[in-house]
C-alpha cells in the first residue's frame, strides 16, 4: 500500500524521482492560420468518447486512494471571493501545506512524502500574503490576472496587473482571453493579445483561461486553445469558475486533443487545467482517467496538470478518511480556511 501511494508522487510507476518531469515551458511559435483552418470537432464523437471512457476505466480500494492522493498534489487550492481576507488566505495556505491530516497520512503510509497541493490561487491583492504564508514550502502562488474574470479592462491595465503580481512573488499567472476575439474569429488579435501577456509574465508560468462556457461551440474551444498555445501559453485552462458552464469532460477532451496536436506540430508540451464545477472525488478520478488515456502518465504530475478547485480537497479528504476508518466524517471537519 505504501509503495502504491509513493507512486502518486512520480511521473510513471517505474520512475523514482520527481525531477524526471521538467517544468512546462512553451516558447510558442509564429502565428500559423493554416493550423486553425484545419480544426474540426465532431461533437457526437466527443460525447461518445467521454461517456465510454469514464464507464470503462475505474479504480477501486487502495488504487483509488492512491489516485486521490495524486489528485491532491495537482490541486490549485483557490479562493477568489470578495470576502477574502489576509486571515482567510493564511488559513488556506496552511491547508495547502498539510492538505490531509497527519493521522490519515500515517494510516496511508504516506507521511514521509511531504504531500502538498500544487499551488494556491488568489487575487493580486492577496499575493504578498500568500507568498509570505507559503515561504519555505516551494508551493507556488498563482495570481488571476488581466481583468479576471471578464477580461474587459484596457490592455495597459491588464499588462500592468501581470507585472505587479509577478513582482509581488507570483510564480504562476492565470490570464483570461478576450472572448470577442474568438466569437468574431479574429485569431490574429487573440494571438497578439496572449503573446503580449506571455511577455509580461517573464519567468512566471502562464495559464490561459479560454472560458469555454462562453465560446458557443467546441470548434471555437479547439481553435482558441491552439492559438493560445501558439502564443506561448504554458497551460490552457477551461474556465474562470464564474461562467454559467465551467469545466466539462467534453470541453476538456477537446482541449486535450489540441494539446496533443500542438505537441505533434511543435514538439512542445503544454499543461492542462480544468476549473470550475469539479467538487467531488469522483469528478477528480474522471479527469485523471481522461488525462492518462489521452495524454499518458507523463501528464499526471502537477507540473503538467492542475485542478482549479476550492471544495474538491474537502471531499477527497473525506474519502481518504473513509478508506482508513470505514466511516464518513462531516464536511465541517475538513474546512478549507
Amino acid at each position: 500500500m505504501k509503495e502504491r501511494m509513493k507512486n502518486t508522487k512520480t511521473n510513471k510507476s517505474n520512475e523514482s524521482n520527481d525531477s524526471i518531469v521538467p517544468d512546462v515551458d512553451n516558447p510558442g511559435t509564429e502565428f500559423n492560420p493554416e493550423w486553425i483552418d484545419d480544426i474540426r470537432v465532431n461533437l457526437s464523437a466527443v460525447k461518445r468518447r467521454t461517456s465510454t471512457l469514464t464507464a470503462r476505466r475505474t479504480v477501486k480500494k487502495e488504487w483509488q486512494a492512491a489516485w486521490l492522493v495524486k489528485a491532491i498534489s495537482c490541486i490549485d487550492l483557490t479562493t477568489l471571493s470578495g470576502q477574502d481576507t489576509p486571515g482567510k488566505v493564511r488559513r488556506l495556505c496552511a491547508k495547502a501545506r498539510t492538505p490531509v491530516s497527519l493521522e490519515i497520512q500515517k494510516e496511508l503510509g504516506i507521511h514521509d512524502l511531504n504531500l502538498t497541493t500544487g499551488a494556491v490561487c488568489v487575487y493580486h491583492e492577496m499575493v504578498p500574503t500568500a507568498v509570505k504564508a507559503l515561504k519555505g514550502s516551494n508551493i507556488p502562488v498563482a495570481a488571476v490576472s488581466t481583468g479576471f474574470p471578464a477580461g474587459l479592462s484596457s490592455m495597459e491595465i491588464r499588462i500592468q496587473e501581470i507585472k505587479s503580481s509577478v513582482a509581488a512573488g507570483a510564480r504562476e499567472i492565470d490570464i483570461v482571453i478576450t472572448r470577442a476575439h474568438v466569437l468574431n474569429g479574429n485569431w490574429q488579435a487573440l494571438y497578439d493579445e496572449v503573446k503580449a501577456f506571455k511577455k509580461a509574465c517573464g519567468k512566471a508560468h502562464m495559464k490561459s483561461i479560454i472560458a469555454t462556457g462562453e465560446l458557443s461551440t467546441l470548434n471555437n474551444v479547439a481553435k482558441a486553445s491552439m492559438v493560445s498555445m501558439m502564443a506561448g501559453s504554458d497551460f490552457i485552462k477551461t474556465s474562470t469558475g464564474m461562467e454559467p458552464i465551467n469545466a466539462t469532460l467534453h470541453v476538456s477532451l477537446t482541449m486535450i486533443r489540441m494539446i496533443r496536436a500542438y505537441q505533434d506540430l511543435t514538439g512542445f508540451r503544454v499543461g492542462f487545467k480544468p476549473a470550475g464545477g469539479i467538487g467531488t472525488a469522483k469528478d477528480a478520478l474522471s479527469y485523471l482517467v481522461l488525462i492518462k488515456e489521452e495524454l499518458g502518465d507523463s501528464w499526471l504530475h502537477p507540473n503538467m496538470f492542475r485542478f482549479g478547485a476550492s471544495s474538491l480537497l474537502g471531499d477527497i479528504e473525506r474519502q481518504l478518511e473513509h478508506y482508513v476508518t470505514g466511516r464518513y466524517s462531516a464536511n465541517h471537519r475538513h474546512a478549507m480556511s
